[in-house]
C-alpha cells in the first residue's frame, strides 16, 4: 500500500520509465509525472505510457519555466521531486517546491565529466572507471550535492552502450530507489561537491569524434568506443564521410600508413593506425543507415590499400 510520501517525478524515455516503474513497485505515492510533449509522428514516450497504465497525472509542457508548468508542479503538493533522465532546465521554483526538495540522476562521479555527455567522455579519455551520482540539483550544472554515488569499472573493451545498458542504466535505477528511501528514512546526505576536482564537457556530436589516424592506437579506440553507438567516430572514404561501430583493436606495427585498409575478410576490414589497427564490423555511410561492414565493402569494392581520411 502507497504511504502518504508524496513523490513528483520529471523523466523520459527509457530510464524514467523504468525509474517510475521501480518506484511504483517499491509502493511509493507518485503524485504525478512531468515528461516531454507528444511529437507528431513519435511513439508515446514511454514514461507516459507507463504513468497512464497505473493512473498518474501526467502533465506535458514545451518549457519547465513556464508559470504555467511551474504552477502545476507547485499544486502537486510533493514531498519529494525525482529527476529521472531530464534535458529541459527546471528552474528554482520547481526545485524547491517539494518539501525536501529534488534529487537528479547524473551517470558520472561527480565532480568529474559535469555535462550532457558525461559517459561518452569518459571513455574517450580512457578513463579505468566511472559511475554515477544522485545528487541534489541546484542552479549551477551538475554542481549541487551529492546523496550517493556508486562506481563502476570501463572494461578496455567498453563502449558508450555497455556501459550504459549493461551497468548505469540498471544501476541508476536501484540507486534512485535507494536514494528516495534514504530521503524518506531522513538518512540522505548532503555531500558538498569538490570543485577543485571538477571537469565539464558539453554534448559529445559528431564534429568531436573524426578520427585522426595518426594519433596512437590506443587514443583511436578510446575514441570509436566512447562514440558507439551514438553520435559515431567518424572518418572519410573517397570523399565521402562514414561512420564506424563494433569495433575491436590489434596492438601491433602493421607497417603501412595511417588510415590504410590492411585486412579484409568476410565480416569486417582492419585499419592502420599508429602501433596498431582498428577492426570495424559495422559503418554508417553519409545520410544512410548503419548497415554491416561487408555489405559496405561490398558496395564500395574495398580493398586492402584502400585509405580512410584522404
Amino acid at each position: 500500500m502507497a504511504d502518504d510520501f508524496r513523490v513528483a517525478v520529471i523523466g523520459q524515455a527509457a530510464f524514467g520509465e523504468s525509474v517510475l516503474n521501480a518506484l511504483i513497485e517499491g509502493g511509493d505515492n507518485i503524485v504525478g509525472v512531468f515528461c516531454s510533449p507528444d511529437r507528431e509522428g513519435r511513439p508515446v514516450d514511454p514514461i507516459k505510457a507507463a504513468a497512464e497504465k497505473h493512473g498518474i497525472p501526467v502533465f506535458q509542457f514545451r518549457r519547465m519555466r513556464h508559470q504555467d508548468a511551474i504552477d502545476a508542479f507547485i499544486g502537486l503538493n510533493s514531498d519529494l521531486c525525482v529527476m529521472a533522465f531530464v534535458t529541459d532546465i527546471v528552474p528554482d521554483a520547481m526545485l524547491e517546491a517539494p518539501k525536501h526538495g529534488t534529487i537528479q540522476y547524473h551517470p558520472s562521479l561527480l565532480p568529474k565529466h559535469r555535462g550532457p555527455s558525461s559517459i561518452n567522455w569518459p571513455i574517450i579519455q580512457g578513463d579505468s572507471k566511472t559511475g554515477l551520482s544522485i545528487f541534489w540539483p541546484d542552479k549551477g550544472l551538475d554542481t549541487g550535492p551529492v546523496l550517493l554515488q556508486k562506481e563502476t569499472e570501463i572494461g578496455p573493451d567498453d563502449t558508450l552502450g555497455s556501459v550504459y545498458f549493461d551497468r548505469l542504466f540498471p544501476m541508476g535505477v536501484e540507486a534512485m530507489v535507494e536514494s528516495v528511501q534514504m530521503v524518506k528514512d531522513g538518512a540522505a546526505p548532503k555531500i558538498v561537491q569538490d570543485d577543485s576536482q571538477a571537469t565539464y564537457e558539453g554534448w559529445c556530436r559528431a564534429d568531436d569524434a573524426i578520427i585522426d589516424w595518426s594519433k596512437p592506437i590506443g587514443e583511436v579506440y578510446n575514441l570509436v568506443r566512447g562514440a558507439d553507438p551514438s553520435p559515431g567516430a567518424g572518418t572519410t572514404f573517397k570523399g565521402s564521410k562514414i561512420q564506424f561501430f563494433r569495433a575491436g583493436k590489434n596492438d601491433g606495427d602493421t607497417g603501412k600508413s595511417p588510415g590504410e585498409i590492411v585486412g579484409v575478410t568476410d565480416s569486417s576490414f582492419e585499419v592502420a593506425a599508429d602501433g596498431g589497427s582498428i577492426v570495424v564490423g559495422r559503418v554508417q555511410p553519409e545520410g544512410a543507415r548503419k548497415i554491416m561492414a561487408p555489405e559496405w565493402m561490398e558496395s564500395v569494392s574495398l580493398k586492402v590499400g584502400d585509405k580512410f581520411g584522404d
